[in-house]
């Protein structure tokens, strides 16, 4: 793993704006968390209330309301929770390719793959995406983070990524999340999506130092 990565990874799990929770309070952001997820992935964005996800994580609504303002907020935290899952996954199994770009171009079909498994659930976490006002920047910020560190990690660079290495991964991040939304929206297939997918990250070649 890269520092960069490294760096991106750990902001990502981090909340500097709050203090670090205890372990019990932990554990309850735990449970609202999978009670998020469970309930977005039987009836998308729509299913998730927040009373019954109070409900559900046993909380008290208002305890509910001080971790997450909002269900945009508490939608965002649900997808940059899944997006360490995958990270963690993936970085015990990490992709087979020989180049940067097959190997990142795999990683994004898995994490696209996994998606694809709980649609009602990715289609709630990406419709909180796009919701999200400038109150939820900050958890956005988070899961973009996160998304740069599972590619960097793909990519298995020696060293620090370039000016050029790190614009080509915000290319293929905004192409991988427009790809999700297509998908979702039925407007485009697996099939191509891979194409796309394979396409962009060929842009990773073209950001190889001269000197390589």
């Amino acid at each position: 793993m890269t520092a960069d990565a490294k760096t991106a990874a750990g902001a990502g799990a981090a909340h500097p704006a709050s203090p670090p929770l205890t372990e019990r309070q932990e554990a309850r952001r735990r449970r609202i968390l999978h009670a998020s997820a469970q309930l977005a992935s039987r009836g998308g964005f729509d299913a998730v209330q927040m009373r019954e996800v109070a409900e559900s994580s046993s909380v008290a609504l208002g305890t509910l309301y001080r971790y997450f303002p909002s269900k945009v907020h508490l939608l965002v935290a649900t997808m940059q929770d899944q997006l360490q899952h995958m990270h963690t996954t993936l970085r015990k199994h990490p992709p087979a390719g020989r180049t940067p770009a097959e190997r990142v171009a795999e990683t994004l079909m898995r994490a696209f793959r996994a998606l694809q498994r709980e649609p009602h659930l990715a289609d709630a976490m990406v419709r909180a995406l796009t919701f999200a006002d400038r109150s939820v920047s900050p958890e956005v910020d988070t899961v973009s983070r996160l998304t740069t560190a599972i590619v960097l990690d793909a990519m298995g660079l020696d060293g620090q990524p370039t000016a050029a290495q790190l614009s080509a991964v915000r290319v293929i991040e905004h192409t991988w999340h427009s790809a999700l939304i297509t998908w979702l929206s039925g407007r485009a297939s697996i099939a191509q999506v891979k194409i796309d997918i394979e396409m962009v990250c060929r842009l990773i070649d073209l950001t190889v130092p001269e000197s390589a």
